[in-house]
């Protein structure tokens, strides 16, 4: 039985959660990429909080960019993301790719992270 591309995801999304958890002292940061955006948050799973988040939706990001689908895009919240983490107080992090493959987008967000300061 082949499994339909969301089915696949929704697997390895299921399988990534039940190993990657985030803690106050290692926040879990989760990504979700949709056609036209990418969202990034930064969430302690202990306390059920999110502490700091970032998306081709807001304002500031949106302006600089033509399409908010495209690595260019995901570079920029990966960048917001990282610096809105070190404004917290958080270098650590586990990385949640939301069950997508590490390419592409996904992995251009994670790149431009770790640039900005966050380790993972």
């Amino acid at each position: 039985m082949k499994l339909t591309r969301k089915e696949a995801t929704l697997r390895r999304h299921v399988r990534i959660r039940q190993a990657v958890s985030g803690t106050s002292d290692r926040p879990r940061l989760a990504v979700f990429r949709s056609n036209q955006h990418i969202y990034a948050q930064v969430i302690d799973d202990m306390q059920h909080v999110t502490l700091a988040a970032a998306s081709t939706l807001e304002p500031a990001v949106r302006e600089k960019l033509s399409s908010g689908a495209n690595c260019e895009a995901s570079v920029e919240v990966g960048k917001l993301i990282a610096a809105r983490s070190l404004e917290k107080g958080i270098k650590q992090v586990v990385f949640d790719r939301g069950g997508k493959l590490y390419h592409g987008r996904v992995k251009a967000l994670a790149d431009a992270a770790r640039e900005g300061g966050l380790s993972f």
